[in-house]
């Protein structure tokens, strides 16, 4: 086919396309598969009726052919997310009766300024959850009459 065939393909906007798909970039859709694309639309309404088509239709209807072609690599994407947000759930550490949490500044002091998340929730598991393990030992002995069931935030 020549390029005069894909005149109307000017008027796409790309950047819509890749948005109606889910993806971040015009990279992540393999070039021979936009070809494939542009070529099958032509093929089905023809180069005429697609240059009176508006550009928000062709972007359409370009997205929805790529999502056929492009069915295994969105259900990559969508397993990828899904096993990301699993991971994200799974070391977040639920209270397990909710509530608050106390924290003194002081033990903020040795928290690292340039701590990655991780690295900042392993540092409160570590300061609170450890701690409090060998803190409810000493607890129990004390006499006075304290709220020594958990921390407070």
């Amino acid at each position: 086919m020549s390029d005069k065939n894909f005149v109307w393909a000017v008027q796409l906007d790309w950047l819509n396309v890749i948005k109606k798909l889910g993806f971040d970039s015009i990279n992540e859709i393999p070039e021979y598969k936009r070809e494939k694309a542009l070529k099958n639309i032509t093929k089905t309404f023809g180069t005429d009726t697609l240059l009176t088509l508006s550009p928000k239709e062709l972007d359409t209807i370009v997205a929805e052919e790529l999502k056929e072609l492009l069915k295994k690599e969105i259900n990559v994407k969508k397993n990828k997310r899904k096993k990301l947000e699993e991971e994200f759930k799974s070391k977040i550490i639920p209270l397990k009766q909710g509530g608050i949490i106390k924290i003194n500044p002081n033990d903020l002091k040795d928290l690292d300024k340039d701590a990655s998340p991780e690295e900042i929730l392993k540092y409160f598991y570590k300061k609170f959850f450890e701690q409090k393990d060998k803190d409810d030992k000493d607890d129990e002995r004390d006499r006075s009459r304290e709220d020594n069931t958990g921390y407070y935030i």
